[in-house]
């Protein structure tokens, strides 16, 4: 940050320019482009890629609200497909039942810090000539077992907000890719269509600032480490959390690299989801949810934009009707843990 302010460039500087490349290395891509937000990389990524209206794009019903959002500002109808009961990422069979001469893209969200299964999306999108961009927004560090996160598709987006497992200290995003075209497309779109100075032609204004490019650049290096911890957090969880027989544990697909941006618990019994919540609350452990209300659920869906359901929703709408959130970050103290653990397991008793 002093090394920024004492340039005394902070909108796209050297900062920028050096964690872009270090994004690009930590991710095996040829281009990595910083720009406002985790939407902003979506929809621009879209544009980049041609799409617009009449285009379908599919993705899941049981992912934050903003995946579906980028669908629409880009112009697109958004087909909201089922997840997998176990990983909660998106089925692929759901997916290739939803396909029409109307569907351009795929947008597989990698939920709660797992990737989704990336081998069978990328065959579906090769048999039917569709493109894949990865809502990587929940995921950076995660991996296959036989694959990298933008590998198998045509971009990959991702948040830089301050609850992600990179983060910063506020706003911010990126899009990575192997393609040159979607690069300087997407370098021109995020500044006002300027490639050159005093150069312009129709753009926005979406820049990842040098400030937290910087902040990005000096915590990338830790990333690995706050994961594996994560990831160590997460057994303690699954040890204690065991013999909860009212709970449904996360699910890690084996061989894969979960990250755990959050580490998600079901109740399997839906209506006991708010009462158990209620009850970790008010004996101060920090519980939440992600998400309660499917895409789909939402008031007013789809506010005059145009939308799809392919299907049944129905583990989607499990996900969202019994899902908490229990704390998950790499400072928690293994005493902390327990904590929570203890609180959960006590619930029963005073239900």
């Amino acid at each position: 940050m002093q090394e920024v302010i004492s340039s005394g460039q902070y909108i796209q500087g050297p900062m920028l320019k050096k964690f872009e490349e270090e994004l690009s290395a930590y991710t095996g891509a040829k281009y990595a482009i910083g720009v406002g937000n985790g939407t902003d990389a979506l929809w621009l990524s879209f544009m980049a890629l041609g799409l617009g209206e009449g285009d379908e794009i599919i993705t899941n019903a049981n992912t934050f609200f903003a995946t579906a959002e980028a669908i629409w500002i880009a112009g697109c109808a958004a087909v909201l497909v089922d997840c997998d009961p176990k990983t909660k990422c998106i089925d692929p069979q759901a997916i290739r039942k939803a396909i029409t001469k109307r569907t351009k893209a795929i947008v597989p969200v990698h939920l709660y810090g797992q990737c989704a299964p990336m081998r069978e999306i990328r065959q579906i999108a090769d048999e039917y000539g569709l493109l894949v961009i990865e809502d990587n927004a929940q995921a950076m560090g995660a991996r296959g077992d036989d694959f990298r996160i933008g590998e198998l598709s045509d971009a990959v987006t991702t948040s830089f907000i301050i609850q992600k497992n990179l983060g910063t200290f506020g706003d911010g995003g990126a899009v990575w890719t192997k393609h040159q075209y979607v690069n300087d497309k997407i370098r021109k779109l995020r500044n006002h269509g300027s490639s050159r100075r005093d150069m312009h032609s129709f753009g926005f204004n979406s820049r990842l600032d040098d400030l937290h490019a910087g902040i990005l650049s000096a915590k990338l290096k830790h990333l690995d480490k706050w994961s594996d911890r994560r990831i160590e957090i997460a057994k303690k969880y699954a040890e204690g959390l065991k013999h909860c027989d009212f709970l449904d544990l996360p699910y890690a697909r084996q061989g894969y690299r979960h990250v755990f941006h959050l580490y998600e618990i079901e109740t399997k019994n839906p209506a006991d989801r708010n009462k158990l919540l209620e009850y970790l609350v008010k004996n101060d452990v920090d519980a939440k949810t992600h998400y309660s209300i499917a895409i789909h659920q939402q008031e007013g869906f789809p506010w005059g934009k145009e939308a799809r359901l392919s299907g049944p929703l129905v583990n989607a709408e499990k996900n969202a009707a019994s899902c908490i959130s229990l704390p998950m970050f790499p400072e928690l103290t293994d005493e902390e843990v327990q904590y929570a653990i203890k609180a959960v397991c006590d619930w029963p008793k005073h239900k």
